[in-house]
């Protein structure tokens, strides 16, 4: 279908499929979309492609994006990942099908026609049969509705808007509020820089990383040890194959890392909070941050920690220079939000989808998430989306799920009874820990959101298997439109 005869209308275009977001799942559905004949267009919020991932280790499989690139770094900053979809875009020609700066406000079923009509916040119309979403697992940030937010007159900042010039800090009075993987790496850069650097810690976390009591003490000490000293993820990701299914096992883990982390703290009150004595929560069940000198920064004479847990100081209000706990006040130039993302759905409800009865995604979800393979949504036919709800999401590498579910979802044209799927979600996270833990894995840190598991467990070999027994059923679950 060539949109150029659909309509004149320079604001109204008409094609196959629409692709929303330019991440690693977008680029590669609008490459392998166009390959296949489909005419389609991508389009996206910001002003260029993009997306995080663990690279280099997980990258896209193709190999026409190799034979130019090389990764310079092990962990690469935000600008050589941008250097790498840019390499993505020449290579795949991507340019000439994609629209930025083009936000996608709502997205409405017709029965008449069973299309898509998609509006923008440029004022353009598309009208598709397919929809197919890539808005990513962070999209839409999070800030809590503290009480005088809006009224302090310093500056406040979430790490998802930093501005392009640089701040300065320098003899600034900075606070961090977040222990978060994004909260720890701002947190020990300013303190080399800051005035004075206060760190508002809403948890105690973890930094890491056979089954456990199938060796002796000695032996379970030495394999510990020895995941430690590898450093990276090591502890967390090579555990005992029990650590998130048993207490038992996870208390083991929480006990070494717990002594290893209070050993190069020197103020007691600081370790107390960092590293509890008393276990507080199913180690690694919230998400594991690396540091390279957090503990040690809180040894710094311009920095200091505040515990804002229910059971310690929680933050009352923000007035014009000062943020209010129980029990202080504490005067600030910055404020600097590292609290996070309405994570997994958070990027699907921000858009008004609807169905043809008029039944928007969000009221569709409002009292639990329901999915099938965590790629579909009963009443919502020929809408797809990646890196969702009740997929592995951020237990599979995006580039890996990117390809995997887009791949699946070049087949698919329609929707399938969910309940099935949910349930095998639910028996999986039973048998995990995770429930026990108030995360966003489960949703909790957003006030009113539902507690429920949006992450499929099953390890991506088993979805993968699960997706291609559909597909080789000819689809059997689906009615076909």
């Amino acid at each position: 279908m060539d949109p150029s005869e659909v309509a004149d209308d320079a604001s109204f275009k008409e094609y196959d499929s629409l692709i929303v977001g330019a991440g690693f799942g977008g680029v590669y559905q609008l490459k392998i979309l166009r390959d296949a004949g489909y005419s389609v267009k991508l389009v996206e919020q910001g002003s260029d492609y993009g997306g995080i991932c663990a690279v280099p280790s997980y990258e896209i499989s193709d190999p026409a994006l190799w034979k130019e690139w090389t990764w310079k770094q092990r962990f690469p900053g935000s600008e050589e990942l941008c250097d790498y979809f840019q390499n993505v875009a020449k290579v795949w020609d991507l340019r000439k099908d994609t629209e930025f700066n083009n936000f996608v406000s709502s997205a409405a079923l017709s029965d008449d026609d069973a299309k898509w009509t998609l509006k923008t916040n440029t004022g353009m119309t598309y009208k598709v049969k397919f929809l197919l979403l890539n808005t990513g697992f962070a999209a839409k940030r999070y800030i809590p509705n503290w009480k005088g937010i809006k009224s302090f007159k310093g500056t406040f900042l979430h790490p998802s808007n930093w501005p392009h010039e640089e701040p300065d800090f320098r003899a600034k009075k900075v606070a961090v509020i977040g222990t978060g993987s994004t909260g720890i790496q701002l947190a020990q850069e300013l303190s080399k820089v800051a005035g004075h650097l206060n760190g508002f810690s809403g948890f105690s976390f973890n930094f890491l990383p056979r089954s456990t009591f199938d060796d002796t003490p000695e032996q379970r000490l030495k394999t510990y040890e020895e995941l430690w000293k590898q450093e990276d993820f090591k502890f967390w990701l090579a555990k005992y194959n029990d650590m998130i299914f048993t207490q038992e096992a996870n208390r083991e883990a929480y006990n070494f890392w717990r002594d290893e982390t209070r050993a190069g703290i020197k103020e007691p009150k600081v370790a107390d909070i960092l590293a509890p004595m008393e276990q507080p929560y199913a180690f690694g069940c919230k998400r594991i941050s690396l540091e390279n000198d957090y503990i040690e920064m809180y040894e710094k004479p311009n920095v200091s920690l505040v515990d804002i847990r229910d059971k310690g100081t929680p933050i009352q209000e923000i007035t014009e220079t000062r943020i209010k706990t129980i029990d202080n006040e504490y005067e600030f130039d910055y404020i600097i939000s590292t609290t996070g993302y309405d994570v997994i759905t958070g990027g699907l409800k921000q858009i008004d989808i609807r169905s043809s009865s008029g039944e928007s995604l969000s009221e569709h979800w409002k009292d639990d998430t329901k999915t099938y393979l965590g790629m579909a949504v009963a009443g919502f036919p020929n809408m797809f989306f990646t890196y969702g709800p009740q997929a592995p999401n951020t237990l599979c590498n995006g580039p890996t799920c990117a390809e995997l579910q887009g791949n699946w979802i070049l087949q698919m044209i329609n929707y399938v009874d969910e309940d099935e799927w949910k349930e095998l979600i639910w028996k999986l996270a039973n048998a995990s820990l995770l429930l026990s833990v108030d995360s966003w894995y489960m949703g909790t840190n957003i006030p009113g959101k539902t507690r429920e598991s949006l992450i499929y467990l099953g390890r991506v070999p088993n979805y993968y298997y699960s997706i291609n027994e559909t597909e080789a059923s000819g689809y059997i679950d689906f009615d076909m439109s």
